[in-house]
């Protein structure tokens, strides 16, 4: 068990090194968060394209079959 103490006093620098690991676990949860977000947003807007590109088009056949 003491060695396992050792391994995490990381031979004097463990105030040094724990929070850099601290840092980079929170700023990759970060990325991954505002990856996520932005994927549903680029998704949702796909959609609305898609949705207003269709609609446009059935709309404008329907005009000229009236014709």
């Amino acid at each position: 068990m003491a060695r396992f103490f050792e391994y995490l006093d990381m031979g004097g620098y463990a105030r040094y090194v724990w929070p850099a690991y601290l840092i980079v676990i929170a700023a990759i949860i970060g990325n991954i968060i505002f990856a996520r977000r932005a994927l549903k947003r680029a998704r949702i807007e796909a959609q609305r394209r898609l949705a207003t590109k269709s609609s446009a088009s059935s709309g404008s056949s329907l005009q000229g079959e009236s014709t």
